[in-house]
């Protein structure tokens, strides 16, 4: 940590983001908190900004949510946010725990917010979720991690480490919350923080996470690169009907996936998996009469299947 104190450091990586991403330097902003020592710290340094509203997310987990949300609503009114909001929220069961109450939380925020959301995501974050990415094996968007700017999320603190909000939490005398699914050995994220991280820092000599969150900042630049390449051939590749086949394999196969993937999304799927994506890449590469690819829908109870007709692919509706 350099000379500069840790409250110094956040609230000048903050006063960076907002002045390279946020364009509208009069907006107000909304902050993400949940009592832990990330947020609380940037809850602090974003009041002091710029005027704040948190948002607190009660997702009815553990038994005491209730008294940890007010905690915070009261922490953030101290702290000389605006407005400090409680936001009660059912969490279902799809995708696992984890990522049901992530869906829960990121809606909530969505629906409550009246200006960009601030969210505490640090590089230790970042590290996390590249290895999440790397064990799920869905190619190179899902090792590119979380974005700084993603209207309206936005992740001012994704190049500082944890230890940082944790120092400012105790030169501020904030008492944050230390929340126990951070070191259940059930959730996969713990285990990555407390076992995987440490262990490869251990084994690789240090500067595991922040070469981790460099190779997000790579391939992420690398991705938006081909997604605009592929942005620009889908209308050329466009029918009535569908996608040409003809056309598609013209294409390299990177753009041609991207493509595909984009039509896809436009078509109503969701949760596309690189799997899935390289399934229907196949009935233009590979074309031997085989069967469609089924996809997840936004559509309840039916889903997507792409298939190739008379030279086209197609996508079309099933009941589950």
């Amino acid at each position: 940590m350099d000379r500069q104190g840790a409250v110094a450091q956040l609230r000048r990586a903050v006063e960076e983001f907002a002045q390279t991403q946020l364009v509208d330097t009069d907006a107000r902003w909304c902050v993400g908190l949940s009592g832990g020592p990330d947020s609380l710290a940037l809850t602090a340094v974003a009041a002091k900004l710029r005027p704040t509203t948190a948002l607190i997310v009660d997702h009815g987990l553990q038994t005491s949510s209730t008294q940890i949300a007010e905690m915070a609503r009261a922490q953030a009114i101290s702290l000389g946010c605006e407005q400090a909001r409680v936001i009660r929220v059912e969490v279902g069961g799809g995708g696992g725990p984890e990522a049901a109450a992530r869906s829960a939380r990121y809606a909530a925020l969505d629906r409550h917010r009246d200006g960009p959301v601030l969210l505490a995501h640090t590089l230790d974050d970042q590290a996390e979720t590249v290895l999440l990415g790397l064990g799920r094996g869905s190619g190179a968007r899902s090792i590119a991690g979380m974005r700084p700017y993603d209207p309206p999320w936005c992740r001012p603190l994704l190049g500082v480490r944890r230890q940082l909000t944790h120092a400012a939490c105790a030169e501020l005398g904030l008492d944050p919350w230390w929340d126990p699914h951070n070191r259940d050995p059930r959730f996969t994220r713990a285990r990555l923080r407390n076992e995987v991280l440490p262990l490869l820092e251990e084994v690789l000599g240090g500067g595991v996470a922040e070469a981790l969150a460099r190779t997000a900042t790579a391939l992420r630049e690398d991705t938006d690169l081909i997604d605009a390449i592929a942005a620009a051939a889908l209308p050329e590749v466009t029918t009535g009907d569908g996608l040409d086949t003809a056309a598609l394999s013209g294409l390299s196969a990177p753009v041609r996936r991207r493509v595909i993937r984009a039509w896809l999304l436009g078509g109503g799927a969701i949760n596309l998996t690189d799997k899935q994506i390289r399934g229907v890449d196949t009935l233009v590469t590979a074309w031997r009469g085989q069967g469609g690819v089924a996809v997840g829908s936004t559509l309840r109870g039916r889903r997507l299947v792409a298939g190739r007709r008379a030279g086209l692919l197609t996508l079309r509706q099933e009941a589950i």
